[in-house]
């Protein structure tokens, strides 16, 4: 399958491929070069994040890190 390369270099997963890899929308990917091959792979961890524009609260941030500390344990 091909995909196009935008402006920024970035290129869209198509969508059979991330249903395939249990790829979802906040979620890490491993990419590595293999010769001439780019390979994707899922990570285990999801990357927290906050909505923007909106303030964050302290209780927030705290479990936001303590729910990131108990995934690197795991």
């Amino acid at each position: 399958m091909e995909v196009k390369v935008t402006r920024n270099y970035q290129v869209t997963i198509p969508a059979e491929y991330r249903r395939k890899l249990g790829i979802k929308i906040g979620d890490v990917v491993t990419v590595l070069l293999e010769g001439d091959r780019i390979v994707i792979i899922p990570a285990k961890k999801r990357r927290i994040t906050f909505k923007a524009g909106r303030p964050v609260s302290v209780e927030e941030l705290e479990s936001a890190v303590e729910k990131a500390l108990d995934e690197s344990t795991s």
